[in-house]
């Protein structure tokens, strides 16, 4: 069989043949061939986006609602460089995804676009793997798609333009990918961490984004201990419905919550770094034994230095402490017997008040949570009223739930909200966003969400104006005025780019506004405007 093609073409194919159905992009010189082949060629599906750094947001998005490895590609020079947000986005929070970059032309090194993309990517933190030769285009696709699994991040592959008419013989090539758990811990350090679970009378289990594998050992050993369990906000939704479950721990906890974590005297801690905002710049681990349990060794130590450290896999972990806690008969702490669930999990509510034109936040989140589809995701995007969405907007599990908060960016949501909707076709996605935000990168790709004809529910806390820099004008007492902004209305814009829009200023147009969530066919967004002045703070 004749297996002679270009190198687009073994690129496609490459792409395919690690599993790839769906590819972000925008096409330019450097990737349009390969692009098409794709498609044609491979059967795959693009999805056109507006901007480059959109791609990059679709697919981390898509990798973790989807569980695979994402994929986007796009163009030389400026079509990178619009990518350095994104890919800082992606690596941060150790998403697996391939960004199949085309490059200029080798043999043009004064090219218009030319620039050095190994040290742009080095910058972001993601990683970096170059097609060397055309014969050699089958293993660097393949080493891009191990790597990006392997070390749990995004890899860039440079694909320089004048080779892609380069003939090559195309050999399939899948590399087999070691990523199973870490072993069991065991050692003197096992049985010290044993020692301070089995010593502690107000134990408590918390799980973070690398322990969400691992929620069956984790229940089983939080029952045992009869401990309250707890999240990091990665891992929101992993202990739904378990009748000792205090959701977010931190400065997100609930007050009677934040009290609870205060008593305890031991917290075991599984697959989480520990940050400021989860410890509450440790103010919440002060007086307690703290153990960690992570796989990776440099997520240890990094906000507080544990009393113990187990590198070792969080399931296979709580399994071995369970056991030698049977198996020296320590009895049950009885810490949980005497929790109210309830006062635990209960928020302050709002008021409902709200000065005319606009409505109560608090309240209207309140309400959001009692209609909107249960099967959702939830997506939230960067600004000051994100932190109420957390703890009042619930998610169905973790993989549920895209919060773009690993680099501090606004204005990422509603591409991620779209990467997500591909990577889930049968689930509505909710996205939470800011006026600003939305501005920013969120009127440039809804028409896209259009175009996709996805199931989206956009809400957006239009405030007119950046919060969190409101905020610290008022606390100095300074002229806050350089932060407020008279945007167009959201709701006509989502309306003219082919979506429909509700503008929400009181709580009879709120009634309003939820009952179009049962007639949608479209992506819909809720424009909820806001008093700037009545706005909760930041919970971190």
């Amino acid at each position: 069989m004749n297996n002679k093609m270009h190198v687009y073409q073994a690129i496609a194919r490459a792409a395919s043949d690690h599993g790839i159905d769906t590819m972000f992009g925008l096409m330019g010189d450097a990737n349009l061939f390969m692009v098409d082949s794709f498609v044609r060629d491979c059967g795959g599906r693009f999805v056109p986006v507006a901007h480059e750094g959109s791609a990059v947001l679709m697919a981390l998005a898509y990798a973790h609602v989807a569980g695979k490895v994402g994929v986007a590609t796009v163009t030389h020079g400026p079509g990178l460089t619009n990518c350095v947000t994104a890919l800082t986005e992606g690596a941060r929070g150790h998403i697996p995804m391939v960004l199949l970059a085309g490059d200029t032309p080798a043999a043009n090194p004064r090219h218009l676009q030319s620039i050095d993309q190994r040290e742009l990517v080095k910058a972001t933190g993601a990683g970096f793997e170059q097609v060397r030769m055309p014969d050699t285009v089958g293993m660097d696709v393949a080493r891009a798609f191990y790597r990006a699994q392997v070390e749990r991040r995004p890899i860039v592959l440079n694909m320089p333009a004048d080779f892609m008419w380069e003939e090559v013989s195309h050999v399939a090539q899948v590399l087999d990918v070691f990523t199973a758990p870490g072993g069991v811990a065991q050692g003197d350090i096992l049985d010290q961490a044993i020692g301070m679970i089995a010593s502690a009378r107000r134990p408590l289990i918390l799980a973070g984004g690398g322990a969400v594998t691992a929620r069956d050992q984790l229940i089983r050993l939080a029952d045992r201990l009869e401990a309250p369990l707890a999240t990091t906000l990665k891992a929101k939704g992993l202990f739904n419905d378990h009748p000792y479950n205090i959701d977010i721990f931190g400065t997100l906890s609930t007050p009677a919550a934040y009290e609870l974590i205060a008593q305890a005297d031991c917290i075991v801690c599984f697959g989480t770094g520990l940050h400021e905002f989860t410890t509450d710049r440790g103010k919440l681990m002060k007086g307690k034994r703290i153990v960690q349990v992570d796989v990776e060794p440099a997520a240890i130590g990094g906000g507080l230095h544990p009393d113990a450290a187990l590198v070792a896999d969080a399931g296979l972990t709580a399994e071995t402490i369970l056991y030698w806690l049977d198996e020296a008969e320590i009895p049950a702490s009885g810490f949980t017997r005497e929790l109210d669930i309830g006062t635990l999990t209960a928020h302050p509510a709002g008021s409902g008040k709200a000065a005319d034109g606009f409505v109560n936040y608090v309240t209207a989140l309140e309400r959001l949570e009692e209609v909107l589809p249960k099967d959702r995701v939830l997506v939230t995007d960067g600004g000051r009223f994100m932190t109420e969405v957390w703890c009042r907007i619930s998610a169905p599990d973790p993989q549920s739930f895209v919060a773009t908060t690993n680099f501090g960016a606004i204005g990422i949501g509603l591409q991620e909200a779209i990467g997500a909707g591909l990577a889930a076709p049968d689930r509505p996605v909710v996205l939470f966003i800011g006026d600003g935000g939305f501005m920013m990168g969120g009127i440039n790709e809804f028409n896209t969400a259009v175009r996709l004809g996805l199931d989206l529910i956009v809400i957006v806390a239009n405030d007119s104006a950046y919060g969190a820099e409101h905020i610290q004008f008022l606390d100095r007492k300074m002229d806050p005025s350089l932060t407020e902004f008279h945007w167009p209305s959201f709701a006509e814009v989502a309306t003219s780019l082919g979506g429909h829009g509700i503008e929400v200023r009181s709580n009879e147009e709120l009634k309003t506004a939820l009952a179009s969530l049962e007639t949608r066919d479209g992506p819909l967004l809720i424009e909820l405007r806001l008093d700037p002045h009545d706005v909760p703070r930041m919970r971190i």
